[in-house]
């Protein structure tokens, strides 16, 4: 299955030939600035606070949940996670859950994705998440990194921030499962493979289980892609958790 390559693939190098192929410009992808999700390079993300509770939300599901015990996930991300510009249940944790339902698997994925989050936003509110979830999950799926190459956030900033993440999952012992992002080669090799090597390093310093590109298979072709080129439609949703949830479900059985 080709969703085992990209399990083993770590490669960075024949990710990144990927790129050319989408006809996406790196100059297209900031014009959009993840189309107006963007809370503003320059403001600091605000505190959590108890409104943030309204940002960790369930997901709505068609498919019922079977029998069995219930292994609770929770995904933290961005506007990938969170479904800008889709309808209420068309989300990427919806999908994933539908389908990890359709295997057998009584899987209830909380959605924390909040539009325009980068790694930083993520950071500061990640404990707070954890904290409001009604126990301790079985997973954490964390997808971030694409508010920060679209603002070229140094590379640096973005791998001690996802680090700091992965240490407190450690700390309270939840298994964590990684969604990558990979910079274009327009921002240049120094700056690429500092930033593509942060996600398949930490996946392997943490013994974390990993999809390395979320927007694999989907980013360019217009047929699955929103207007605005960097968000997934619901048929490009549905391609991503097709491939995301075959990951998701080792993580989970490793985590028994």
């Amino acid at each position: 299955m080709e969703i085992t390559i990209l399990e083993k693939q770590t490669g960075l190098e024949k990710q990144t030939r990927r790129w050319p192929l989408y006809g996406v410009g790196l100059a297209l992808l900031q014009a959009a600035a993840l189309a107006g999700c963007d809370r503003g390079a320059e403001a600091p993300a605000p505190a959590p606070t108890a409104n943030a509770v309204a940002s960790v939300t369930e997901s709505v599901a068609e498919v019922p949940a079977p029998s069995g015990p219930e292994r609770l996930i929770l995904a933290f991300g961005d506007s990938l996670y969170a479904g800008y510009g889709l309808d209420r249940g068309q989300s990427l944790p919806d999908a994933v859950q539908s389908r990890l339902r359709r295997d057998g698997i009584n899987a209830k994925v909380v959605n924390a994705g909040v539009s325009g989050d980068t790694s930083a936003a993520g950071r500061q509110r990640f404990a707070f998440a954890l904290d409001n979830m009604p126990r301790k999950p079985d997973l954490v799926l964390i997808g971030l990194g694409g508010n920060d190459v679209l603002r070229q956030i140094s590379p640096a900033e973005t791998r001690a921030n996802m680090t700091a993440m992965l240490d407190e999952a450690k700390r309270r012992t939840i298994p964590v499962m990684l969604t990558g992002m990979m910079a274009p080669p327009n921002l240049g090799p120094d700056f690429t493979s500092q930033f593509n090597a942060i996600w398949p390093d930490l996946a392997k310093r943490y013994d974390v289980a990993l999809y390395p590109f979320i927007l694999d298979s989907v980013i360019g072709n217009t047929k699955l892609m929103q207007a605005d080129h960097v968000h997934p439609n619901r048929t490009g949703v549905d391609r991503i958790a097709a491939r995301v949830a075959p990951v998701v479900e080792t993580a989970l059985g490793k985590a028994d």
